[in-house]
């Protein structure tokens, strides 16, 4: 016969049993690893993160799931992203000005600005962009760092001018 080997001819290795690890040695490898690399703690950073790109999606999203013609929105004076010029103009009204652009793949883009003049001192700008017609962003500026709450004085009595008048004494 010819020295042909088979499978069968090779010699078996032999193998040990697997180490056991005990609960106690687990617990201890465990309580060794930086906290941010534990297990719990990893899946409730990743929890908290699938949460939070829930929340984000949410909130573009149902506004306009709840309110998809933005009725509610115009009757509040109030602008969203996706609202046409039309929508917008009903909410707002007309801009103090408008600047019109082309980009070079020839998208129209328009800016409109609209000035609140709070005081003679405190001018608040807002902006709108739209692309094709589309509302798609915007911000505001004001000039005044804070905004000024003026109160008028408190007076006890009904009559605030009492105390000028002739007659009246003084409290």
């Amino acid at each position: 016969m010819g020295t042909h080997a088979s499978a069968h001819d090779q010699p078996l290795a032999v193998t040990s049993p697997a180490p056991t690890v005990s609960v106690d040695a687990k617990a201890s490898s465990e309580s060794s690893k930086p906290f941010l690399c534990r297990r719990p703690v990893r899946l409730t950073i990743y929890a908290f993160f699938a949460v939070l790109f829930l929340a984000m999606l949410a909130w573009r999203y149902v506004p306009v799931w709840l309110d998809p013609t933005f009725e509610k929105h115009i009757a509040q004076k109030r602008v969203m992203v996706g609202m046409n010029r039309q929508q917008v103009l009903q909410a707002w009204g007309s801009p103090y000005s408008m600047n019109i652009s082309y980009t070079k793949d020839g998208i129209r883009r328009e800016e409109w600005i609209y000035e609140d003049w709070e005081s003679a001192s405190d001018v608040r700008h807002r902006y709108l962009y739209f692309e094709e017609g589309l509302l798609v962003g915007g911000w505001y500026y004001s000039s005044s760092p804070t905004p000024k709450m003026i109160t008028p004085p408190k007076f006890h009595d009904t009559d605030p001018l009492k105390q000028f008048k002739p007659g009246s004494s003084a409290p």
